[in-house]
């Protein structure tokens, strides 16, 4: 796959969806030798630490490749999520969301043990870019969006084959639960940001993360680009009226059932 039908892609999702922040690329690195070599390491080329919700908003926000292996990480759970190491028992039996934010040590643990993981030693690391900026082919593509955004997004991968999308919500994490199950299933992903993403990373309150894996982003852009030419594409334009114009196939059906629609 060439960069530079990477780049347009990008390009595209962003005009299309007309983003507030790039549309990023990601990619999980098996060895430390496969790193893109214009992505900074936080800590040897930073001088410090990154959340990996904070590596992906600098990315988003500033358009610079990050990449982050276990020792430039500062919050755990993406180190454990994307299986970076193995989970240690206190994890497992659900001491780090009791008493936090969970009412019993045993809703704790059922939450961790559900947790979203990949296989230990599989990946070393991640690097996140810009889609029109990204100097590696991405495993995931991943989208900050507003709720109108995500609609058209969710009408596209119906518009394409007539599917719905089911996924796994949580309040937490955010950064795995946008990222595993994407690598896991090959499926897409809708994940609300978490409250680390919220206070550490700027997540808005109107932004909801989609996440998509590689093979699909062309139907994806596709779809889009048709919703655009059948003027179901953004802006929307409003009519706020009683008794609109119903598109035929509407009327149609609503005739079939006995509605009174004219």
């Amino acid at each position: 796959m060439k960069l530079k039908a990477l780049h347009e892609l990008g390009v595209q999702i962003e005009n299309l969806l007309r983003l507030k922040t790039f549309c990023l690329g990601l990619k999980l690195i098996g060895t430390e030798d496969n790193m893109p070599p214009r992505a900074k390491r936080p800590k040897k080329d930073l001088g410090y630490h990154l959340s990996l919700c904070q590596a992906l908003a600098i990315s988003r926000r500033e358009g610079r490749s990050i990449a982050l292996q276990k020792d430039d990480m500062w919050c755990f759970e993406p180190v454990l999520g994307l299986g970076f190491a193995e989970p240690p028992k206190d994890f497992l039996e659900g001491h780090n969301r009791f008493p936090g934010t969970v009412r019993t040590l045993e809703a704790g643990k059922n939450w961790a043990q559900a947790f979203p993981r990949l296989d230990p030693g599989r990946f070393k690391g991640i690097v996140s870019a810009p889609l029109t900026r990204v100097d590696f082919v991405p495993d995931i593509v991943i989208i900050y969006c507003d709720p109108a955004q995500l609609t058209q997004l969710l009408t596209a991968v119906n518009w394409n084959d007539g599917s719905d999308i089911t996924c796994r919500l949580s309040g937490h994490a955010a950064c795995v639960y946008s990222i595993v199950p994407v690598i896991q299933n090959e499926q897409f992903q809708i994940t609300s940001p978490c409250m680390g993403d919220r206070r550490r990373a700027l997540a808005q309150d109107d932004e909801i993360i989609f996440s998509a894996p590689m093979k699909k982003i062309f139907d994806l852009v596709k779809g889009l680009k048709d919703l655009a030419r059948n003027e179901c594409g953004l802006p929307l334009r409003f009519q706020q009226m009683h008794e609109y114009e119903l598109e035929e196939s509407y009327a149609k059906i609503a005739r079939l059932i006995g509605m009174d629609v004219g």
